[in-house]
């Protein structure tokens, strides 16, 4: 036996009293200090001791007891242990105590207690030595982490001094141990033997299998989850790439014990890779006739759109295996983008699938996640694949126009490889790894604007633009969808109900006003549902009058009296007849069913004194008219400016204050004191109405220079005169954007002169025939044609001949 220096510890100790088990010699346990007593311990020996003497402590068992902080101190257990605190840890929240690290070194006796207060202090008397027994250090530490249950135990074995003691003591709870264990390795064993079985009776299973017994072999399969992924990929039609991969994670899966949390990972991999349509597509419906009248039965108007569809009809016949074209179809809300993109679908006999991605402002939405982070996915695409089952759906991209950009990246910079013909034959989701054929897609994306499209994104996509509806475009769409939807949702028939197109034209012009027809369609229900009360109504009183002859056929009034208990003799006196039917919705009808007009057409009264003048605008909502109005005061020449106006409005503004004050004279135009300087002592005010409405563009220059030249000659600009241009520092008008959205809202309004630039006259083709034959066009190249078609009588002293005013 190597010779062991013995531990020598002091006569005096303090005393910790704890009461969160034994400490044994030779183990080591954290204990928290938070009484009174063990507080000012610590802090007036630990951390203020400088000495090894001072870090040693005696630990003396505590039962728990309510009262260990009270004033007297609590029994002591006379046997403890002397321990070396090797760490203290301290915290005031939520209240101050220490935790400290000791470690046991040898049993001790209390002589007798020297102090109490303010903690205890008692002299000692060592009891054994470590060096006699080193080799039971081991065997204490162990018996040391014993739970509560042997606390007991722990407590008379510290008791125990004597070597033979100790033994009989811990012999009996070490072999409880030993044979605990040795228990639970053989249930193990048992385990792991069993699954080896099962393992190795499977295959005999179906080697030995004879047919017709009860034993069913397709049974056992389909139990065995890795047997199906293994039969599934070996008779899928993936790529050859995708197949070494699948074989590669098969491989792996076997390996894998089920606890695993990449197992289920894996198998969830597979599984979507035997689920993915890699060759599996639906035969295109080519008849172009057969398109056509389905298109035009389905859809209303939307002539250029239709026409591109069937041109790639014609090619795909033409053409086997075409790359699907990118479609994007930009225009107001509900004009019909979604459900076109659905009959596109159903010409085509392909599968539809419809991805939302207003909002989505992550790229892995599009791409996927990448398998090395928990919960991962693969992005929308290959999901949709999934879905639908084939590789030539159509997708559908919706709100394409309202992508968001974070920190997880850009999902238009994402969708830059879906939406490139040229690559994405090769479109590699991050989830998957391998790549993907997404050639044979057919994508249509939907937009209000392409002003947030990112430019690289809309060079990718073919752009359709999807306009509003004239007012007959939307009479006919009313009786031809929206009043038999209607109709079908409230259980009414034709008999019943009647909408005249006059009542319809009344819907469109003074209870909405927009470019589709969503808004249209709520008002259709609510006549509906205000007609479906009147049916049931009537309903009720014909059952109700039936009821009463049948009560007079069988002697009298009395019957319907002990028949119907709750009402009154007078209750049959109001039975009237049900409503004639059909009932026909008339104006008065609308007023009394949709309230009072929401729209009026006030452009008469609102141009009766100078400075006011109408402009035409562009929303993603479709084409508006708006007034501008101008007023002068006398001031120090400064102009201002209200409608939360964008620069480049505000800019048009000095630009058109700046060009009448230059051509003041030319025009005769004076302020109120009679000098041509517009601003000499003079303020001028130029207000947009619908101040909460945000606009700029410069679209509105002509407008601003008519209203101000009103102001300024006196004079009032022709109420049924509406324009639209871009103006420069010289008097030149500019094309500008969005001409046929601006003609229907003139039109809409009920205007009859619609004045734009010149070299917007090619856009005058694009505009419905009968609109315009409805409306008088003028298209100037300057703003002296712009004043001339503005007020009645023209505004030069000789009109220029060149002025073109005709109807197109």
């Amino acid at each position: 036996m190597s010779s062991v220096s013995p531990i020598q510890i002091p006569r005096r100790l303090p005393l910790l009293l704890t009461n969160e088990g034994v400490l044994l010699p030779g183990s080591t346990m954290r204990t928290s200090v938070d009484s009174a007593r063990n507080l000012q311990l610590v802090r007036s020996r630990l951390l203020k001791g400088t000495s090894l003497q001072s870090t040693i402590l005696g630990v003396i068992p505590n039962t728990p007891d309510p009262a260990s902080d009270a004033q007297d101190l609590p029994p002591l257990h006379r046997i403890g242990t002397a321990a070396l605190a090797v760490q203290v840890v301290g915290s005031n929240w939520p209240k101050p105590h220490y935790t400290l690290l000791i470690t046991g070194l040898c049993r001790f006796q209390i002589v007798q207690v020297l102090k109490e207060k303010p903690y205890p202090v008692a002299e000692v008397e060592q009891l054994d030595r470590l060096e006699e027994f080193p080799n039971t250090c081991k065997t204490r530490e162990e018996l040391g982490e014993l739970s509560e249950q042997f606390y007991k135990y722990a407590v008379q074995i510290l008791d125990a001094v004597s070597l033979e003691e100790r033994f009989k003591m811990t012999i009996p709870l070490l072999v409880r141990q030993i044979e605990g264990l040795k228990l639970l390795q053989k249930t193990r064993k048992h385990k792991q033997d069993d699954d080896k079985r099962v393992i190795a009776i499977r295959p005999i299973r179906r080697i030995t299998h004879i047919p017709g017994t009860l034993e069913d072999d397709d049974e056992d399969e389909d139990n065995d989850d890795i047997v199906m992924l293994e039969r599934k990929i070996r008779t899928s039609s993936m790529p050859e790439q995708a197949h070494k991969v699948c074989v590669k994670e098969i491989k792996r899966l076997k390996k894998m014990p089920q606890s695993m949390p990449e197992y289920a990972l894996t198998r969830n991999y597979l599984e979507l890779m035997v689920e993915l349509p890699w060759n599996k597509s639906t035969t295109d419906r080519l008849d172009i006739r057969a398109a056509r009248i389905l298109l035009d039965n389905d859809h209303y108007a939307m002539e250029k759109l239709k026409k591109r569809v069937l041109e790639y009809l014609a090619v795909r016949q033409l053409k086997n295996n075409l790359k699907g074209p990118i479609l994007c179809f930009v225009g107001p809300p509900g004009v019909g983008k979604t459900s076109v993109g659905r009959s596109v679908a159903k010409t085509l006999g392909r599968e539809f699938h419809r991805i939302a991605l207003g909002g989505v402002c992550d790229q892995s939405d599009i791409r996927g996640h990448r398998r090395t982070y928990v919960g991962s996915m693969p992005g929308r695409i290959i999901n949709g694949l999934k879905t639908v089952g084939v590789n030539n759906p159509v997708f559908l991209l919706d709100e394409v126009d309202k992508l968001g950009k974070s920190l997880q990246g850009d999902p238009a910079a994402a969708l830059l490889e879906v939406l490139d013909p040229e690559q994405n034959h090769n479109f590699t989701d991050h989830y998957l790894n391998v790549a993907f054929d997404l050639s044979q897609v057919l994508f249509i994306a939907t937009a209000n604007t392409t002003a947030t499209i990112p430019p690289a994104l809309l060079d990718r996509m073919e752009i359709i633009q999807v306009p509003g509806y004239t007012q007959e475009e939307k009479i006919e769409i009313a009786h031809r969808h929206l009043i038999p939807k209607q109709l079908e949702q409230h259980g009414l028939t034709p008999q019943q109900i009647q909408i005249p197109q006059v009542t319809t034209l009344d819907i469109i012009t003074r209870y909405t006003r927009e470019a589709g027809v969503r808004s249209l369609d709520r008002k259709f229900g609510a006549i509906c549902r205000a007609v479906a009360v009147k049916v049931a109504e009537g309903q009720h009183k014909e059952a109700k009058l039936d009821r009463y002859d049948v009560a007079e056929g069988e002697g009298g009034r009395e019957h319907i009296l002990e028949d119907a208990k709750p009402e009154s003799i007078s209750d049959t006196t109001d039975l009237a007849l049900p409503p004639e039917m059909p009932i026909l919705i008339d104006f008065h009808a609308l007023k009394d069913i949709l309230g009072p007009p929401m729209y009026e057409m006030e452009v008469s009264e609102r141009l009766s004194q100078p400075g006011v003048a109408i402009g035409l605008a562009w929303t993603p909502l479709g084409g508006e008219i708006m007034f501008v109005e101008a007023s002068r005061m006398d001031g120090e020449g400064q102009l201002t400016l209200t409608g939360q106006l964008g620069d480049v409005m505000k800019e048009s503004a000095h630009l058109a204050i700046s060009w009448l004050r230059s051509n003041a004279k030319k025009y005769h135009l004076t302020n109120a004191s009679g000098s041509f300087d517009l601003l000499d002592n003079t303020d001028i005010h130029l207000h947009f109405p619908a101040g909460a409405v945000t606009k700029d563009g410069p679209s509105a220059g002509v407008t601003i220079v008519t209203c101000l030249a009103s102001l300024f000659s006196g004079r009032l600009v022709r109420s049924d005169v509406a324009m639209t241009g871009e103006i420069t520092l010289r008097g030149l008008v500019l094309p500008v954007g969005g001409i046929k959205d601006k003609v229907l809202a003139a039109h809409r309004a009920g205007l009859k002169r619609v004045i734009i630039p010149q070299r917007n006259e090619k856009d005058l083709e694009e505009i419905p025939g009968n609109v315009r034959q409805d409306l008088s066009f003028v298209t100037a190249s300057c703003l002296d044609e712009v004043l001339n078609a503005a007020f009645d009588g023209g505004f030069t002293v000789s009109t220029r001949p060149g002025l073109l005013n005709s109807k197109l």
